[in-house]
């Protein structure tokens, strides 16, 4: 069974699935069958990969801290009132 890097198009999750010949992989995250498939970069290894790999990491990152900063605000004005 090969392994398969995937992109969910509904909501943006990225993940690994091993998958048969006739079997349709699905978001662990929505559910949703609406992905697009990645190219796995797991035999290539160079700066450029590196860079790469660091750079949607930290845009990952970004987004985790911009959630988790809105959610402290909400939680905040809720014991406020």
């Amino acid at each position: 069974m090969p392994l398969y890097e995937y992109r969910c198009l509904a909501c943006g999750h990225e993940f690994e699935a091993l998958v048969r010949a006739h079997d349709t992989p699905v978001c662990d995250n929505c559910k949703s069958q609406e992905l697009e498939r990645l190219l796995s970069m797991f035999a290539v290894s160079s700066d450029a990969t590196r860079q790469s790999s660091l750079n949607r990491a930290r845009e990952q990152n970004k987004k985790v801290m911009r959630d988790k900063a809105v959610a402290d605000r909400e939680e905040i004005e809720h014991h406020r009132h």
